[in-house]
């Protein structure tokens, strides 16, 4: 539940705002907001019922993000053509074996610090909600506390669920949930004619394609094998291919694997029985995309401060992981470098900075901590 409210709230924000920014019309953001929950419904189902480990599918948020100033000097059949593109190049890089060989290159650690980075704003995110909405934020984090520290507490309320009822609670209270039942209910998807040219390709094929096999898929893979779990990295990659296709077909941003959503599901139970809180999330997922207007409008009627707090301390344990799987372990250094650079947001090309901060933190690891690596390859 709380993976699916995290899906809804915040990533769906980005989507709408990116999408109005660019011009998009209403039935066009329907349109997408129905096949990113539909891929990730159907994606989400798949592997984790096939693997019986609860692999999470959403869409490229920092894809998304590099899309607005796209979309101001591109048409968006142009934009859905590199769509469809970054989908066959995902799929084939999955397909080849170069993602894992690629993955299996970089220290675990220096994944993990850019894990932490992208992180870190969720646990800001908690203090912001605390100073802007203390009536909301606060007895939530009081909650989560009080059910964290007390183990007869939490064994029968997870501590993360009891935030989310305490939040409701002070929304209501506060008189804050305004919903606008105006406007359509369920889906109505649109098939856009893609539209192939070289300078819509060049500008977002390469780019958006980082964004899901390093920067989402990354993140993805290093929370789920820090919770203990064995992903498939080429096999996400493939997935991800095609469910991008399915994706562009309705005029969406491409699918992905994500750290968040991954480090939600591993939050709390048996790790064997994990799996089940994915295949949850899935089938919510797909109600979402049917009613994928409604469910948007109800979401976006919480305040904003129910979003923060709520994603903020769902989070934190994952948060504390990437840490410690950061700076715990040798390659610290390049690690740090990583950290730093992801932080700063640096956006060269039209790229995430989790990318950047991946790429300097390797190469100055490499120059500066030499014995690490031949620790490494050993």
């Amino acid at each position: 539940m709380i993976g699916l409210v995290f899906s809804a709230s915040g990533p769906i924000a980005v989507t709408l705002a990116v999408g109005a920014t660019g011009g998009l019309t209403a039935a066009e953001l329907a349109s997408w907001v129905f096949g990113i929950f539909l891929s990730a419904g159907l994606a989400t189902l798949v592997m984790s019922l096939l693997y019986r480990q609860p692999f999470g599918f959403a869409w490229s948020i920092p894809g998304t993000v590099l899309l607005g100033p796209s979309l101001q000097h591109l048409s968006f059949a142009q934009v859905v053509g590199a769509f469809f593109t970054c989908g066959v190049l995902v799929m084939a890089l999955g397909a080849t074996g170069v993602v894992r060989r690629a993955m299996a290159v970089i220290p675990m650690p220096i994944i993990m610090a850019m894990v932490a980075a992208v992180f870190l704003r969720f646990g800001t995110d908690i203090v912001a909600a605390s100073t802007d909405a203390p009536g909301i934020a606060l007895p939530m984090v009081a909650a989560f506390v009080v059910f964290s520290a007390v183990p007869v507490l939490g064994r029968y309320v997870p501590p993360v669920l009891a935030t989310l009822v305490v939040g409701v609670a002070a929304v209501v209270l506060s008189g804050q949930f305004r919903f606008d039942p105006a406007g359509p209910v369920t889906a109505q998807p649109m098939f856009t004619v893609p539209e192939f040219t070289l300078s819509a390709q060049l500008e977002l094929v390469i780019p958006l394609a980082i964004t899901v096999l390093v920067v989402q898929n990354g993140q993805g893979i290093a929370v789920l094998r820090a919770a203990g779990h064995q992903p498939p990295i080429n096999m996400f990659a493939v997935t991800s291919g095609v469910f991008s296709l399915v994706n562009a077909s309705v005029g969406a941003v491409s699918a992905c694997v994500t750290g968040p959503t991954n480090a939600l599901l591993t939050a709390s139970g048996e790790r064997h029985r994990q799996y089940t809180a994915a295949v949850t999330y899935g089938v919510l997922s797909l109600i979402c995309a049917v009613f994928a207007p409604a469910f948007t409008r109800f979401m976006l009627a919480t305040p904003e401060a129910f979003i923060l707090a709520l994603g903020g301390l769902a989070m934190i344990r994952a948060l504390q992981n990437a840490f410690v799987g950061a700076f715990s372990k040798p390659f610290t250094f390049g690690a740090l470098v990583t950290f730093v650079v992801t932080v700063s947001g640096l956006d060269l090309f039209n790229i995430h900075a989790a990318f950047w901060g991946i790429v300097i933190g390797y190469v100055v690891s490499r120059l500066m901590e030499p014995a690490d690596h031949l620790g490494l390859r050993n």
